[in-house]
């Protein structure tokens, strides 16, 4: 394939052979609010597993020693 119509073929696809609709704002913002949403999932997750682990030891602490 020759580079001119390499050239010809990114042209068919954008407007003007580069992306024109791109904003550095908006994926920012994109990123940092995905990361945050998935970051607060990922920290309930496990806070909900340390819980769970401390119930269990406390219910553990409260049988009788069968001994």
């Amino acid at each position: 394939m020759s580079s001119g119509q390499v050239i010809r073929a990114t042209q068919m696809f954008t407007k003007h052979g580069n992306s024109t609709k791109v904003s550095v704002l908006k994926e920012i913002g994109y990123g940092l609010g995905l990361g945050l949403a998935f970051g607060l999932v990922w920290k309930t997750y496990h806070w909900n597993e340390k819980r769970k682990i401390e119930e269990y030891y406390e219910q553990l602490a409260a049988l009788p020693d069968k001994q």
